[in-house]
């Protein structure tokens, strides 16, 4: 009888000892992992901010997420933001309701300097999203070179600037980032880059490169990255890549073409894209650069000389003539703080209402009157949905949104950033079929988290960090338009970061899990 007991009493203890309590189980969802490979039904265990267990699983959790119908992903890794400030903003809602759970901030050569200071700061702070940065050539040239660009560095601002770029990659920086079309980067020569690029090598840091050209240039601009790739010894990354202008469309094949023949030659070189036709940056792109070379006062001194001035307004002519233009309509105020007002028009009509004329005289000088002012962020209808499309499908292209973080009903931003993801998985692979759902999903998680070397990241694995998106394949859907911005998407009703829940039955919760991404080589 001792003995029988004795067993009954060890069966009872095996039977609960394999039935455990998690954190959170997603259970009855579909799962595409990450891989690229196909999806599979399956309950995911969370435990410790890590995933524990992929299976049928008849385990309790704390939090119980009925994923029946839904897809479950690894959470989406956006590699090219510009929510440097998010420590100011940690709820980052944009980007969580996009399903976003990891952001690389510093881009297109502007960062912060003390990559260490802000990573400090995001700890203290708490932040909903992990965050990674690039250390931004434009800012340590700025930092190095005293306010005149126009010329080469000094040995001695040389060797601030490699300093500098070496404090930020020890910080954790994840490599170096240029705007070769921002001040001050577009006075830089490309030994320059080579010679700073050579410091993030020995990190095994990433070069990601707004580029000096997307029209029909684009090939002299991927020259030069391909050149800092292979002088360097890094790996690239083509920022937001596109074909801007009517003279440019129709050669995406060609510009992939391009960039597989560098790879083919030994390159590690891939790119990533936003969803849309449209760009956007500052107004002051519409103004010659050389009137910003020592600074806004230069500008200003351009603007009260005649001769100045009018050759300001011939180059912006001829600039709008060579890429097929008649007027400004393109270009869209999306938010100027000096007057609100304008937010939402295009030039034309902004000129119609600050100068009673809709002119190409008058247009300019409303771009002008927006400087003196200030200045403001555009948004820049100019892509080819083809092209798009094109980029979109090539095997080695993530999804990036090329935002910042979004302000609630300020001004009339571009859309991307509040609905690239969501468009991607509605727009591009539900309804045009533009892409495989896996394969949509393989660009938002583990390729970038491969490319950028995200070490527990992109794919639902047992080991990983748990960052974990639930979406509706039927419903998920991009809402935000370009007149009407303000709009989270739909069909993303849960994510979790490192295991905690930020976003439950679409509400947002008030964790904030979010790690600074510190690269280690």
């Amino acid at each position: 009888m001792k003995e029988l007991f004795a067993l009954m009493a060890g069966l009872a203890l095996a039977l609960g000892a394999s039935a455990e309590t998690y954190d959170t189980i997603i259970r009855g969802g579909r799962i595409v992992d990450g891989s690229g490979n196909p999806a599979y039904f399956a309950d995911i265990a969370v435990q410790d901010g890590k995933i524990v267990k992929i299976g049928h699983l008849t385990d309790s959790a704390r939090t119980v997420i009925d994923a029946s119908h839904l897809v479950v992903a690894p959470g989406f890794i956006d590699v090219h933001t510009h929510a440097d400030d998010v420590a100011d903003h940690p709820r980052a809602e944009n980007f969580i309701r996009m399903g976003v759970t990891t952001i690389v901030v510093g881009n297109c050569g502007g960062s912060k300097l003390d990559i260490g200071g802000l990573f400090k700061v995001i700890e203290s702070n708490g932040v909903t999203v992990n965050v990674a940065s690039l250390i931004g050539h434009n800012t340590v040239r700025e930092a190095a070179m005293g306010g005149v660009y126009d010329r080469p560095p000094t040995e001695t601002e040389m060797a601030k600037m490699k300093s500098l770029v070496n404090q930020g990659m020890q910080d954790g920086a994840v490599g170096l980032s240029t705007g070769l079309i921002y001040l001050p980067g577009v006075y830089a020569k490309t030994d320059e880059i080579v010679d700073l690029a050579r410091v993030i090598a020995p990190y095994q840091g990433i070069y990601t490169s707004h580029m000096r050209h997307e029209d029909e240039r684009i090939y002299s601009a991927l020259d030069e990255v391909i050149r800092v790739a292979r002088e360097a010894g890094v790996r690239a990354e083509v920022s937001h890549i596109k074909l801007s202008g009517e003279n440019a469309w129709g050669q995406a094949d060609q510009v992939l073409a391009y960039i597989e023949k560098a790879r083919a030659d030994g390159l590690d070189i891939t790119q990533d894209q936003y969803a849309y036709t449209a760009s956007s940056t500052t107004l002051r792109q519409l103004i010659p650069d050389e009137a910003f070379a020592n600074g806004d006062g230069k500008f200003l001194q351009y603007l009260s000389d005649p001769d100045h001035k009018a050759r300001m307004v011939q180059e912006m002519k001829a600039t709008l003539h060579k890429r097929h233009r008649q007027d400004y309509a393109y270009a869209v105020i999306a938010d100027y703080p000096h007057d609100p007002t304008l937010d939402g028009l295009d030039i034309v009509q902004a000129a119609r209402k600050r100068q009673h004329s809709d002119s190409l005289d008058a247009q300019i000088e409303t771009i002008f009157e927006i400087e003196t002012n200030g200045s403001g962020n555009g948004v820049f209808h100019g892509m080819d949905e083809a092209d798009l499309q094109k980029f979109m499908q090539h095997p080695n292209t993530m999804i990036a949104c090329d935002s910042g973080i979004r302000v609630f009903g300020e001004g009339v931003p571009h859309p991307r950033g509040y609905g690239n993801n969501a468009r991607v998985l509605g727009r591009y692979v539900r309804d045009l079929r533009v892409l495989r759902l896996e394969d949509a999903i393989r660009k938002m998680t583990s390729l970038p988290a491969n490319t950028f070397q995200f070490a527990d990241r992109g794919e639902l694995r047992v080991g990983n960090w748990a960052d974990i998106v639930v979406f509706d394949p039927g419903k998920v859907l991009d809402e935000a338009t370009y007149t009407d911005p303000h709009h989270y998407p739909i069909g993303i009703p849960d994510v979790l970061v490192n295991g905690q829940v930020v976003l439950k039955d679409g509400e947002l919760t008030t964790a904030r899990p979010g790690q600074a991404l510190r690269h280690r080589s």
